[in-house]
């Protein structure tokens, strides 16, 4: 028996156990599921035999907005030192924001497993399972809307960093996708495919290019973990790059014009502590399916100290 298999089995033993001994104290079944869902991250990182996926480079500096934005908001902007980024919403569908971020990781996951600007998958439901969403009627409406936001949005990111005397600008604006053909109803997210073709999505030349020379590996099974909790899956992405790529230990500031909190896509919090203390909790979560992960508050509470490691066995970067 897998170590998983013992684990589930071991849950379904406890929750019998809490029910027969104690009624007051049950664990429900949604927190069952996320603790097999955290067993089964934590093994295949240790066997080596995680499902990598990749999301988008601006979106991993830079996140989106975390919750709806108001109606009449249609412009958003986040910075992660020298670099910008600025989405414009669609006037009637607005900005993108929570579990919309699924989709960009969905597409750039597809268009490098498909070595294509032009992204073919079967169904909505082939989305909803990649990200453990149920197949109700209401997630995939949010679906059919994340998409028509995500068609809407124009993106601008750019960067900026000085060479010796010399001071290097380099701005794109683009939108996600040039075209798509997705067949749907409203309600169904295993609607008949029309004569016979698969769902369609041609990715814009910037963003595919994008997301060709700079693919920022995630574990998928911890996205799908994280899908319905945005500014902890934006925190686990970031920290599963930048850990990686970092040299040696930092030290990164909360706050400030190059601080972690102008760069995440949450609510901008009135006061330090509550930043502070929302941190803290994301990093609690991510370290229940990373034990390893290097990230930490410093005792000042200014830095998030960050050491150089691996969350992946096979890192393609």
């Amino acid at each position: 028996m897998s170590v998983l298999n013992q684990g589930t089995a071991g849950l379904e033993r406890a929750e019998s156990i809490l029910a027969r001994n104690f009624s007051d104290f049950v664990v429900s079944k949604q927190r069952l599921r996320k603790a097999e869902g955290i067993c089964l991250v934590r093994e295949r990182r240790q066997n080596g035999g995680q499902t990598v996926g990749f999301a988008a480079r601006p979106f991993v500096l830079c996140g989106l907005p975390i919750r709806r934005p108001p109606k009449e908001q249609l412009l958003f902007e986040r910075r992660n030192g020298h670099f910008i980024l600025q989405v414009t919403g669609h006037p009637q569908f607005g900005l993108p924001f929570g579990q919309d971020r699924l989709v960009p990781i969905f597409l750039a996951t597809l268009a490098v497993r498909q070595k294509s600007q032009t992204v073919r998958f079967g169904s909505a439901a082939e989305i909803l399972d990649t990200f453990g969403m149920a197949r109700g009627g209401k997630e995939y409406r949010r679906l059919v809307a994340a998409f028509e936001r995500i068609f809407g949005a124009t993106i601008f990111f750019g960067t900026e960093s000085i060479r010796t005397t010399a001071k290097v600008v380099h701005r794109a604006r683009f939108n996600f996708l040039s075209e798509a053909q997705i067949w749907y109803d409203r309600d169904s997210p295993r609607a008949p495919q029309a004569d016979g073709f698969a769902n369609m999505v041609v990715l814009s030349d910037e963003f595919y290019r994008e997301i060709a020379d700079h693919p920022i590996p995630a574990d998928l099974e911890a996205v799908k973990l994280l899908s319905s909790a945005p500014a902890v899956l934006d925190l686990f992405v970031w920290l599963t790059y930048r850990s990686y790529v970092s040299k040696g230990p930092e030290n990164i500031p909360l706050f400030g014009s190059f601080g972690l909190a102008r760069q995440l896509g949450s609510t901008d919090y009135s006061r330090p502590r509550r930043f502070r203390a929302m941190l803290e909790q994301w990093l609690t979560t991510i370290r229940a399916l990373w034990p390893d992960c290097p990230a930490a508050l410093s005792r000042d509470g200014k830095y998030l100290s960050l050491q150089r490691a691996q969350a992946l066995q096979e890192q393609p970067l």
